[in-house]
């Protein structure tokens, strides 16, 4: 490898073996450097303590840079020796380099454009933060994708069977995740809920040079603030319905009188899904508009039939690419009555996608050019670029798609059938994004296998659930082939003998399997398992593909 040439360096990436074999040097008290590097020796001020094989480095200009020391680092981490990984061409990996502040917006081209040969992620250390069921489902695909140690905070009882969970502090202290990440010598944060990053949480980690999956404070506003959107999706050209912006409850009245039933209100912050009332009743409507301005202001908007349709992107800040599409559940009831949630099921793929659009990836290609390039490359001009996860709210009415709106994370409970699914490693889809390597990406590969979530919420969910009851029959439940259990809201209990129901939503039994038909089937069937007072699901979940 010549030292003249570019490379991806990142956690367990390397340098190659090229020229004669044998040269060593030993680097000593040298700093953590960049995932984005423009030669090796820009990598090598990246460590601590390296000493691996360079052969075929020009070992002149590498020290010169390395005594020359013209970066100003920020923060002067131990460096990870040892961790192996492999070169796509089969050579060697070991790990010298990291993101560093010096190096904010990676470098000068499109966030992280580098030239030189790509190599494979090896086993890193990643933090996940969340406790939630789409943070179990992140971290399974994790796990199955790579030897990565994971860590989550704070998690959950069921995520404390596969990994360790730790307790640091308040995980929307950017301060705080740094100050653990920094200790602990984490390679990647990925952040599961939208509150910490709407929060600032990924700003502090970011600006200490340690790559983080989730966007920025001001980026995270895509979902923080339903005007930001509506105002970004207006600048980048992207299709929507009309939105009227209330203050008052004088305002709202006039908007919801002007654009007619259904009427649709939406509070312009964070809800927990809770937020959205979608009715014919206007004296409702306003109800809910009175309620939401004690909180801040509304959005009235124009209603917009048609299915709806989850589909992820990742994103680099200037690069995207999508997973796969999958539908949820929002009303509490079969069909589609009672309160909006956060979610009551999922199912992927779409299978009534190709009758539409020819088939999926035409329906990806759209959105992907229509939607999430256009506001993606929006924030980016105005200087924020998006970095992590762009989840696409869409309305598909015949051939026609219309944004009902963004989230900044990864969503539940989608997730937990996306995942299932995905054959590309997780682990170096997310890295790829953190440090800005999308651009020459492929699309992630999804097996074609079908996979169907029933989520099981307590008694009361959503106003008022009733925790801390008892669960039981998780373990034959999950005896039935192609099911397991993704925890949403449970612990153990004062004597650690059971599990209990600690939130609204509790668990999401997830089936994976070769048809929607039997698929279903077996998600019902484990739901059919568990013991749990006052327990409620859907049963319509994924209903109408398996017909």
């Amino acid at each position: 490898m010549d030292a003249g040439v570019g490379c991806r360096l990142g956690p367990g990436q390397s340098a190659g073996r090229e020229g004669e074999p044998g040269g060593r040097v030993g680097l000593d008290d040298v700093r953590r450097g960049p995932a984005s590097v423009a030669w090796p020796g820009d990598a090598l001020h990246g460590t601590e303590r390296w000493d691996a094989d360079l052969d075929g480095v020009a070992l002149g200009p590498l020290r010169e840079e390395l005594e020359g020391e013209p970066h100003g680092h920020r923060d002067r981490r131990p460096g990870r020796v040892g961790r192996s990984g492999r070169r796509e061409d089969g050579g060697e990996a070991v790990v010298v380099g990291y993101p560093c502040a010096c190096h904010e917006g990676f470098n000068a081209t499109r966030h992280g454009k580098r030239e030189g040969p790509t190599v494979t992620l090896g086993p890193v250390r990643i933090l996940v933060i969340g406790s939630g069921a789409r943070e179990h489902a992140i971290v399974d695909s994790l796990l199955t994708s790579g030897e990565h140690e994971v860590v989550v905070s704070p998690g959950n009882a069921g995520i404390a069977q596969a990994v360790t969970c730790v307790e640091f502090g308040d995980v929307t202290d950017g301060d705080a995740v740094s100050q653990y990440a920094l200790d602990n010598a984490v390679d990647l944060i990925v952040v599961g809920p939208e509150a910490p990053l709407i929060e600032g949480v990924a700003d502090a980690p970011r600006e200490r040079g340690i790559a983080v999956f989730g966007p920025s404070r001001a980026a995270a506003q895509l979902e923080g603030s339903k005007a930001f959107a509506k105002r970004i999706m207006a600048e980048a050209g992207v299709p929507t319905g009309r939105a009227v912006r209330a203050g008052t409850l004088a305002e709202a009245r006039t908007a919801i009188a002007e654009l007619g039933a259904p009427h649709v209100i939406k509070a312009d912050g964070l809800a927990a899904g809770k937020g959205v009332i979608v009715t014919s009743d206007e004296d409702a409507a306003i109800a809910h508009a009175e309620h939401w301005l004690q909180h801040g202001s509304v959005l009235v908007e124009e209603f917009l039939s048609g299915e709806e349709v989850s589909l992820f992107f990742l994103s680099d800040g200037h690069t995207v690419v999508p997973l796969s599409p999958a539908q949820d559940y929002k009303r509490l009831l079969d069909g589609d009555e009672g309160p909006n949630t956060g979610g009551m099921g999922s199912y992927s793929p779409l299978p009534w996608l190709a009758e539409r659009f020819g088939d999926e990836r035409t329906f990806v290609q759209r959105v992907l050019d229509e939607v999430a390039q256009p506001v993606v490359r929006q924030l980016e001009s105005e200087g924020t670029p998006f970095i992590g996860l762009l989840y696409c709210g869409l309305i598909v009415d015949g051939d026609r798609i219309d944004v009902i709106e963004f989230n900044a994370r990864f969503g539940d409970p989608e997730t937990q059938v996306v995942l299932p699914r995905l054959v590309t490693p997780l682990g170096e889809l997310l890295f790829a994004a953190a440090s800005g390597q999308l651009e020459d990406a492929s699309w992630p590969e999804f097996s074609d296998r079908t996979a169907v979530s029933v989520v099981l919420a307590s008694e009361g969910y959503p106003e008022a659930p009733i925790v801390g009851r008892p669960l039981g029959g998780l373990e034959s439940a999950m005896e039935i082939e192609g099911v397991h259990i993704d925890h949403a809201a449970t612990a153990w209990s004062e004597s650690r003998d059971v599990l209990v129901a600690t939130g609204g939503r509790v668990l999401s039994v997830v089936a994976v399997g070769d048809g929607f038909a039997d698929t279903r089937s077996r998600a019902y069937e484990a739901v059919s398992r568990i013991h749990f007072e006052g327990g409620q699901h859907r049963t319509d979940i994924a209903e109408k593909v398996a017909r």
